[in-house]
């Protein structure tokens, strides 16, 4: 009976862990006609080769601030970059006047919300528990944020 407990214990503790590791979800602002992305489309975006929505408004890049559990996800599964390429690839881009300015980075998920809630052209990500009501989660490569086979972790 006790070795049962212990098992379920265990179980648990490491299902807990695993929540912990949820997925990453990308949002954008309601009137965003975009509902879903395929990974490459978010790599295009997130790396300024596209630089404007279907409806051509601009592309806001907003990202977490360096340190977040969450930038980590998207420089590993979209950009396929460490920190130090990323910051020297918009350095780049900005030196050969591809883009004006790097992605603003923002210091919590409040801010990232509010950022994408206040700009129509503006895209985000944030842990999917802290998405609020007042922005729309896009599906990537057709899946939601706690679905099977999403990639973004």
């Amino acid at each position: 009976m006790l070795a049962c407990f212990l098992s379920l214990a265990l179980i648990l503790i490491s299902a807990a862990a695993n929540g912990a590791q949820s997925d990453v979800a990308i949002i954008v602002n309601p009137v965003n006609p975009v509902s879903n992305l395929t990974l490459a489309e978010l790599r295009k975006i997130y790396m300024g080769e596209r630089q404007y929505w279907k409806a051509s408004s601009p592309v806001v890049l907003l990202m977490r601030s360096r340190g977040s559990r969450e930038r980590a996800a998207i420089l590993m599964d979209v950009f396929q970059m460490s920190e130090e390429q990323y910051t020297q690839y918009w350095v780049a881009k900005v030196m050969r006047a591809e883009s004006s300015d790097s992605p603003a980075s923002l210091f919590s998920h409040g801010m990232i919300q509010e950022g994408v809630r206040g700009n129509a052209g503006a895209i985000g990500y944030l842990d999917m528990n802290d998405v609020r009501p007042g922005v729309k989660v896009l599906r990537i490569n057709g899946v939601l944020p706690g679905e099977a086979g999403y990639p973004l972790h």
